[in-house]
């Protein structure tokens, strides 16, 4: 573990207005709740203002509006935006008590004829590294790491233990994929014959991921069935969430555990979905949708906003007659209260 860092290198490494001791050393970041006298944490939501009194940490981030209430009692480091700060602040402390990855191959991977491995990549024990396959410089593969045939892994792009990149299929520079990613398995195809059995349409496209991803685990990313399915820059998807071939989604999107996209559903740049929401396929959203948790979308959404919907189960001929009726409740209000004032 790397000794404490004084509140001074802080601030010089990410900026912000330091009140107080700068040569104050700060051996953890923890929440206002359980912070002591050795702590660095924050204050981004103004309703929690109370627990500065009650508050043990030894300097705490916050925005200008609570400089002077902070440093009557203890340190400060006032920012505009104390959240946004705070997650700088994550990533430079994880830098510094992380070991980086040794570059190299590890003695039991396996790497096939014709993989391009740079030498500065880290490929863990176990793991496996198809024919024709590309691995950027810095790129970790982590034990028993699967990356396929011709499959290209950027630079600096981190592979957790356990994760899946199929044959052909590309990452960015500079992803993050947790452990148990299945990236380019088959779309889910099939045909019905005459007999009533289920014929596999053989899925021919691949999955092409932007830069800065960060995919979280389990998460399962379907190759495209001719067409390709594809990831935007910057995209934040969390675990368990289900994405289904010929699938795009556009830049800085984020999306929250157990969301489901059908097939050759389009998603704009800038959108999110809460936990568990569905968007059906075929369907397409604009820029700036924003979906809340549980929501099924079952329509394209063309004008930015916030969209909510939850609907009772039933057998499908009763429950297409419940969602047109409600549809016009509105309007069925209106008319009810007309007709009140009229009697």
């Amino acid at each position: 573990m790397p000794a404490a860092v004084p509140l001074a290198e802080i601030v010089a490494a990410l900026g912000g207005e330091l009140l107080g001791d700068a040569e104050i050393s700060i051996e953890r970041l923890a929440p206002l709740d359980s912070a002591d006298g050795r702590s660095l944490s924050f204050l981004a939501n103004p309703k929690y203002a109370s627990q500065l009194a009650s508050s043990g940490a030894a300097c705490v981030i916050v925005s200008p509006s609570l400089s002077d209430a902070v440093a009557a009692r203890r340190s400060a480091i006032v920012t505009p935006d104390p959240y946004l700060y705070f997650a700088r602040l994550t990533q430079w402390w994880a830098q510094r008590r992380r070991a980086a990855p040794a570059a190299g191959v590890h003695p039991s991977a396996v790497i096939e004829s014709g993989a391009q491995v740079d030498a500065r990549a880290s490929i863990g024990a176990l793991a496996y590294v198809g024919a024709g396959a590309v691995i950027g410089a810095g790129a970790v593969v982590g034990t028993h790491g699967h990356v396929g045939p011709r499959a290209r892994i950027g630079e600096a792009s981190r592979l957790a233990p356990r994760v899946t990149v199929g044959e052909e299929c590309v990452v960015g520079a500079r992803a993050i994929i947790h452990s148990g990613v299945v990236i380019g398995a088959d779309g889910f195809g099939f045909a019905p014959d005459p007999d009533g059995q289920w014929q596999k349409i053989e899925q021919l496209g691949v999955v092409r991921i932007g830069d800065d991803v960060e995919i979280g685990a389990n998460t399962c990313i379907d190759r495209g069935a001719l067409d390709d399915t594809v990831v935007g820059n910057g995209v934040k998807l969390d675990n368990l969430i289900q994405i289904g071939h010929n699938v795009r989604i556009g830049d800085h999107c984020a999306m929250a555990g157990c969301v489901g996209i059908a097939g050759s559903a389009k998603i704009g740049r800038y959108c999110t979905a809460g936990g568990g929401a569905i968007i059906l396929g075929h369907l397409e959203l604009v820029d700036h949708v924003h979906i809340t948790a549980a929501t099924v979308v079952t329509r394209s959404i063309l004008k930015p906003g916030q969209y909510s919907g939850l609907f009772p189960f039933d057998d499908n001929a009763s429950w297409e007659k419940n969602a047109a009726t409600l549809r016009q409740l509105h309007s069925l209000r209106d008319r009810l209260r007309a007709l009140e004032k009229k009697s």
